[in-house]
């Protein structure tokens, strides 16, 4: 069963634009949100990024969160 989560890229992509321009203020599809500093706003696109599946931490872990195995085939004729 798949894990839905409250994020979107949408959503990642709105709080990183504020956090460029320096504004503490982003404007969701339904809702206005103003965070207390710059750093919580880092805290919080790292948030959604891990749960998004994007952060490098868990890049190389594959689709479950172990570890991923590059199979090597041969045909046998070497």
């Amino acid at each position: 069963m798949a894990t839905k989560t409250a994020f979107t890229l949408e959503n990642l992509s709105l709080l990183e634009e504020a956090l460029v321009e320096g504004a503490k203020r982003v404007k969701y599809t339904d809702k206005e949100v103003e965070y207390r500093s710059l750093d919580e706003m880092v805290k919080i696109r790292n948030l959604m990024k891990k749960e998004l599946g994007l952060d490098k931490g868990t890049a190389n872990k594959g689709l479950f969160g172990g570890r991923r195995i590059n199979a090597k085939h041969s045909k046998g004729l070497s």
